[in-house]
């Protein structure tokens, strides 16, 4: 007997010899294939194939965590322990899920970056890569199915809901391609490099200057000088600013486009309050679109 058929039973016998009170409140008690993801992007994916029939719980839903240098925590590696599956973004972008695995080979798990659409592309931020989405939602619903085969068409018809909907956002996507084509924009941080891809706007920053923001370290000052020029001299038409990762270097890049009368499209790693997957992912997407074609006027 798997370890959710198991659960399930024991919930089972808990409710029907105690009553529901008696049972508690941890959501291993429900009977219900339990799924965690890392951060809330990737546990709001799980949740929209999830639905009522299994529990989803997300490690990182702060706003203000950097992924990249987040600690887990006892309590986060038991969850993951203890879960059904586990739903994570790899490449890098989340290695404590990483080290928390390394002790669990035969865990169930749907890693993003595996499923990205182009493995010649390494950029670890696939969740703006809508293709790899689509690949991701596809799986959690293969992998939920698998484990708990009662709700199998449940789980298949909300991925294909999903999907459908996602098609908004790569709308809008492409509508951007359509009226700002080939647009130049800076970025503090290689973020949104497959929303910019799909949109056919042309990143202007130096890569070295992007990456050493993104690893912490500190940008040669050519790379700076180069990534200011972009700003005071107009090269550009918008700066995406990874807001939930900013320093004081950051910050001044900013600043000086805001100096320059360039508009500053705020993006961040983690689902502001309030939002899923999808609203998010459409606010990105018509952020861009407000800030390219207000400075083309």
């Amino acid at each position: 007997m798997s370890r959710f058929a198991l659960r399930a039973a024991v919930a089972g016998l808990c409710v029907a010899a105690l009553g529901v009170a008696a049972c508690g409140t941890d959501h291993r008690d429900s009977g219900k294939p339990q799924v965690v993801a890392s951060t809330n992007v990737w546990g709001s994916v799980a949740q929209a194939v999830a639905g009522p029939d299994a529990d989803v719980a997300s490690i990182i839903s702060d706003p203000a965590a950097d992924p990249h240098s987040f600690e887990s925590a006892p309590a986060d590696a038991a969850r993951v322990t203890d879960a059904d599956l586990v739903v994570y973004n790899g490449g890098g972008y989340d290695s404590f899920i990483d080290k928390i695995l390394a002790a669990e080979p035969a865990k169930r798990t749907v890693q993003a970056y595996e499923l990205r659409a182009d493995k010649n592309d390494d950029n670890e931020h696939v969740w703006y890569d809508i293709p790899t989405v689509t690949a991701v939602t596809a799986k959690i619903a293969t992998e939920l199915g698998d484990v708990d085969p009662t709700h199998r068409q449940g789980y298949a018809d909300r991925a294909k809901d999903f999907d459908n909907r996602l098609r908004e956002v790569s709308a809008a996507i492409q509508r951007i391609a359509a009226g700002a084509p080939h647009a130049p924009v800076a970025q503090t941080e290689p973020i949104a490099h497959y929303l910019l891809l799909a949109a056919g706007v042309v990143d202007l920053t130096p890569h070295g200057f992007e990456h050493a923001i993104e690893d912490g370290t500190d940008p040669s000052p050519s790379d700076v000088a180069a990534t200011r020029d972009l700003l005071t001299g107009r090269k550009v038409r918008a700066l995406v600013y990874n807001s939930q990762t900013e320093d004081k270097l950051t910050k001044d890049i900013r600043t000086t486009a805001q100096a320059a009368d360039i508009p500053v499209v705020a993006m961040t790693e983690t689902l502001p309050a309030g939002v899923d997957y999808l609203e998010w992912q459409l606010r990105n997407a018509e952020s861009l679109s407000v800030a390219l074609h207000s400075e083309a006027q």
